[in-house]
């Protein structure tokens, strides 16, 4: 898959595709990042790529024509280079009015050819580009970055991660929080040696050697965990009937000792 990034700080990504685990999925080209920068599709000798915003109000918005003319060089290299025709490809802006980034999102990703990805910075991008060719807007939840940058290096963090061979343990991202094998729950707490530190021991379950014990104890930590922190987890799973009885029984057990010490205070 390519992912194409059109940053005005594409320095940025330097150090990210080389470093961690992640970097065997880029130097390896399962996740071909190529990075762009619309300042040098603009003209003039400042290079501008920004301008005030019409109406007045502080910042400024990113032209149009400078992106315009990036994401048209992009396109046509990707038509060259992957010798394919069809629809191209997506066309990606991180924006806080975008749907938040979640695990089916990622995943999704994961199996797609990849995306043209924009990051804004500024006050925003002039609204006809973002009309015009805009596909999809994605957010990394309710709050604002100065730039794009850190967004689309979470999503390809997110991809890379998935491809074969890029985790020591094939089976490690299926046992990661919202994962679908662990029903969309969050995953639970993981400990190693020594056994006991600073006076806190290890749980007793995870020493037993009992394998089906060390199992039961992971997933009623899980469903304790994610009813704690994102109780709406636990209904979808409930929902989706991925909640078996011994789950129920654990849960309602956990709600009861809740109303006791309620009570007790």
């Amino acid at each position: 898959m390519r992912f194409d990034v059109i940053s005005l700080f594409p320095e940025l990504f330097a150090p990210f595709l080389i470093s961690g685990v992640t970097r065997r999925a880029f130097e390896a080209g399962l996740v071909d990042v190529k990075l762009w920068n619309p300042r040098d599709f603009a003209d003039g000798n400042y290079r501008r790529v920004d301008d005030r915003p019409f109406g007045g109000g502080p910042g400024m918005v990113m032209l149009a024509e400078p992106l315009t003319l990036c994401l048209e060089k992009i396109l046509a290299d990707r038509r060259d280079k992957l010798q394919r025709r069809g629809p191209d490809a997506p066309v990606v802006l991180f924006s806080p009015v975008g749907k938040v980034l979640n695990h089916a999102g990622v995943e999704a990703w994961s199996a797609s050819e990849g995306a043209v990805l924009i990051c804004g910075r500024y006050e925003g991008l002039d609204q006809r580009f973002i009309d015009t060719y805009v596909d999809q807007q994605i957010s990394l939840g309710d709050f604002v970055l100065s730039g794009g940058e850190i967004a689309a290096m979470a999503l390809l963090d997110a991809v890379a991660r998935l491809q074969p061979g890029v985790l020591n343990d094939e089976g490690s991202h299926q046992l990661d929080s919202f994962n679908p094998a662990l029903d969309g729950l969050l995953d639970c707490p993981h400990y190693t040696r020594p056994d006991v530190w600073r006076d806190q021991s290890v749980p007793a379950p995870l020493l037993s050697g009992n394998h089906a014990h060390i199992e039961r104890w992971r997933r009623e930590q899980r469903l304790a965990l994610t009813r704690k922190r994102r109780p709406e987890l636990v209904e979808a799973a409930r929902n989706a009937g991925q909640l078996s009885r011994a789950d129920e029984v654990f849960l309602a057990a956990q709600a009861e000792n809740v109303l006791l010490s309620t009570k007790l205070l």
